[in-house]
């Protein structure tokens, strides 16, 4: 009987330099802070050359896992900024032919929760943040306005405390910006709608009132849909992926 084999796949060795070194950060066995040997004595305890181990130290410091400490030559282990993780998960997705429906249907899923657990979880700091951002509500511009509406929910979730939700949704937010730029100028009362539902949840989430903050995000995230439907935009239209790629949600 004939059996078939695949080839066996090729790896570089600075990738299998970068996965072990990934290993010993995921473990926990290399923590925030800690600093690195010099690449010389990384090369000589993983037998490779000196230029295989920098090309994994830039490979791990692309993704966010390792950082230079300001005036010494040593990596040091960091962790990656949720704003770096969410741009490549938004990436992927603008790449997978992402439409208005999906970003539509994945709000509708996480953002109610979110809400929820925020008028549970919520501190005074937290309430201030997201005040600060109402009050940048009815912005003129249409890029300002989609970014701000982006901001109320990604501070909604930071409210929360709880780093799985504030990661989930962030790719998601990333890809409401500059979906709803399509639409805040084609629809008369978006902002001033958008405005008021956003002061309805604050007051939510400020009193603890766990329901009503729910119900208003739903009712919230229902009117981004109507938007839509109004502007004659077809739900199946595919979120831009420069508008992806240029869109930090206001983070720097």
């Amino acid at each position: 009987m004939s059996v078939d084999f695949e080839p066996v796949e090729f790896e570089p060795a600075y990738r299998k330099v970068a996965v072990a070194l990934l290993e010993r950060i995921t473990d926990r066995r290399l923590s925030a802070g800690d600093r690195l040997p010099p690449e010389l004595e990384l090369a000589r305890q993983f037998g490779v050359n000196r230029s295989t181990v920098r090309e994994a130290l830039r490979e791990l410091e692309s993704a966010g896992m390792l950082r230079r400490h300001r005036g010494s030559k040593l990596m040091m282990v960091s962790r990656p900024e949720p704003g770096i993780v969410a741009d490549g998960v938004s990436r992927a997705l603008a790449l997978h032919d992402v439409t208005i429906r999906d970003v539509w249907e994945g709000l509708t899923i996480l953002e109610p929760p979110i809400a929820e657990a925020a008028a549970r979880h919520r501190r005074a700091p937290d309430l201030a943040v997201i005040e600060a951002t109402v009050a940048r509500a009815m912005q003129r511009g249409a890029d300002a306005a989609a970014d701000q509406a982006a901001d109320f929910f990604r501070y909604v979730g930071e409210a929360t405390h709880n780093r799985v939700l504030m990661l989930a949704h962030e790719p998601l937010l990333q890809l409401l910006a500059p979906s709803l730029r399509t639409i805040i100028d084609e629809v008369a009362p978006a902002r001033a709608r958008i405005a008021s539902a956003q002061r309805r949840i604050l007051d939510a989430i400020r009193s603890g009132d766990v329901a009503e903050a729910r119900s208003w995000t739903e009712k919230h995230i229902r009117d981004y849909r109507r938007g839509f439907d109004l502007a004659g935009i077809d739900l199946g239209h595919r979120v831009g992926l420069q508008a992806v790629l240029t869109d930090r949600g206001g983070q720097t």
